[in-house]
This record gives C-alpha cells, sequence and structure tokens, in this order.
C-alpha cells in the first residue's frame, strides 16, 4: 500500500464529506513519498481553530506523522468548503531535501 493510501485510510476517521490527498513528492524528493497535501472537509472542524483542526489530523494520521517529511493540511467545515471550493495550490518547493546529498 502506498503511503498516500495509508493516509487516507488513517483520514476516514474524521468521516470527511471530502477527502484528497495528493502526493506531492515529485516537486520536492527524486523518487521519494514525503511531501503530500492534504484537503480535509468534515464535521468534526465546526468550531475548532486551525492548531485544533490540524491536531486532530495528526491524532487521526499518528505514527504516519513520522514517516512524512511535510504534510500541507488543508482543513474546512462542509460550509466552509461550500462557499470556497478549492484548495490553494501548494507553493514551489524551496529545495532542501534530508535525501538531497
Amino acid at each position: 500500500m502506498s503511503m498516500r493510501d495509508r493516509i487516507l485510510t488513517a483520514l476516514q476517521s474524521l468521516e470527511p464529506q471530502h477527502l484528497d490527498v495528493l502526493d506531492e513528492s515529485h516537486m520536492h524528493s527524486r523518487g521519494q513519498e514525503t511531501h503530500y497535501k492534504a484537503v480535509i472537509v468534515s464535521p468534526v472542524f465546526a468550531g475548532l481553530n486551525a492548531v485544533k483542526r490540524h491536531q486532530k489530523v495528526y491524532a487521526s494520521l499518528g505514527e504516519l506523522m513520522g514517516q512524512v517529511h511535510a504534510l500541507a493540511l488543508h482543513t474546512y467545515t462542509p460550509e466552509e468548503w461550500a462557499a470556497q471550493g478549492a484548495a490553494p495550490d501548494s507553493p514551489t518547493c524551496r529545495g532542501g531535501s534530508k535525501h538531497d546529498h
């Protein structure tokens, strides 16, 4: 199972109405599954600030977090997602990876 699939499976615990996990490793590290972007729309985020939402995501991922170099999180309630409809694009990598020599 790919790292992306493992992340998708773990995030099901948040009961997402929309879930997209993009492997952005190609923009950062050659041949490594290390950089991801997750767009998560869930009613469990209602009333929570960004920090609390991210803590819920980290808790859902558990030990997987130690295997990922970077995870860009975009967390929305269903109402926020309906108003916005899309997550922002990830920035271009500024370089630097422990896999670069």
